[in-house]
Order: C-alpha cells, then structure tokens, then sequence
C-alpha cells in the first residue's frame, strides 16, 4: 500500500498480530511507514490514524533523513565534512574535507580525541564551577538515549561519545548538568538554578540539543 505525504510516496506496511491490543506508527530506516496493530483492526481505522498523525509521521521522516545525512558526513567538533577515502594511513583534514582510509577505524578515532577532549573540558568546568563539588571520575561510551549520566555514589560521569562530532558548547552543557548531579540528584528547582548559576544560557543550548536527538 502507498501513501502520499507532502507530495512524497510512502510504502505502508501494515503488520497485524493478535497479541498486539495497541497500534503503533514507526518510520525505518527505507522510511517505509511501518503500522502494527491488532488482528482486528481494520485497514480504513490505520488509514484514518495515519491522517490523523501525519504531523508526527513528518517529524520521525526528518529524523530519519538526519540520521542518514549523519552517515554521509563526517562530523567533528560542531563541523561538517565531506568524507573522502583514499590510501593514506592517517586521518588527514581538509577546509570542507576529511580524507581517510576506507579501512581506517573512524570510531576508535572518535574516541582517542573524546579521552583527550572531554577530559580537558570536565577539567576546565570542575575548576569553575561556581559550588564545591567532589572531583568525579570520567567514563565515555556511546549511548542511544542519553548524553551523559551521573552515578552520585560512584562519584563518576559518563559521557555519549557522540558528543565528539557537536559544538564544544553542547559538550560543557552536558558536563555542567551532569556535575550539578553530585549536588542534587534529581531535576528539582534547586538543580536547575545550579545548571544556569554555571551556565546561564543553558536554556538555549539544551533546546538546541534535544532537537538534534
């Protein structure tokens, strides 16, 4: 089955189980339009949800674009390269350009300048921050969910390794949030004032960063 948003052709795969009670709307990867619901509802009731939800299915169809636009390009530090592979064995950086290996280990890469990076930045903020806080350990690892997450017992942050390829600011922002953990561990008013008390434009940037999610 086809359907047309925005003057686009979609494939509607409709998928019904009897163990399913709900429906549920997904776009993948092939931005196929992937409908699950129950054995007995009927096609002309998905049809009419999909209508109803076309604002939605819009917003998971750009998400998905970015995600495949991420794979094309090489992102580093808030910039966008194009990724060129040729023999050489070392990442090498052009103006608009990055030229590589098709062989080389992009996310070991990633993670070697995380380790220096990241570090230099948790130092950097920790020796700011405006309330004496106990000096955590790092971790950083990649993650589908979050950016970065504050163990209060361990004493220890860990950071998405995908924060590498965005704009340092975004980077402190996290860092900044995850250290005002150690004081409240929760999202109670007394957290936030902390947050902004270290960032005071941290509004903007954690809008910005949750519309790239």
């Amino acid at each position: 089955m086809k359907i047309e948003i925005d003057g686009e052709e979609y494939n509607l795969v409709i998928v019904k189980k009897r163990s399913t009670k709900n429906t549920y709307i997904r776009v993948k990867d092939n931005l196929d339009i992937y409908v699950t619901s129950n054995w007995f509802t009927s096609d002309r009731y998905i049809v009419d949800l999909i209508n109803k939800n076309v604002d939605s299915i819009k917003q998971m169809i750009d998400k998905v674009n970015k995600k495949e636009e991420k794979k094309e390009y090489f992102f580093y530090l808030g910039r966008k390269y194009d990724l060129v592979y040729l023999n050489n064995k070392v990442i090498t950086f052009g103006e608009r350009k990055v030229f590589v290996n098709e062989k080389f280990d992009i996310n070991k890469w990633y993670k070697k300048q995380a380790n220096i990076i990241f570090q230099q930045e948790l130092d950097k903020i920790y020796q700011n921050f405006v309330y004496e806080i106990p000096y955590p350990t790092l971790t950083i690892r990649s993650m589908k969910t979050r950016w970065g997450v504050c163990n209060v017992k361990t004493k220890k942050v860990t950071l998405n390794l995908e924060l590498i390829k965005k704009d340092l600011v975004y980077l402190d922002y996290v860092i900044i949030h995850e250290l005002s953990h150690l004081l409240y561990p929760n999202h109670s008013k007394d957290f936030w004032k902390c947050v902004e008390d270290n960032m005071p434009d941290y509004k903007k940037i954690r809008k910005e960063l949750k519309s790239d999610e």
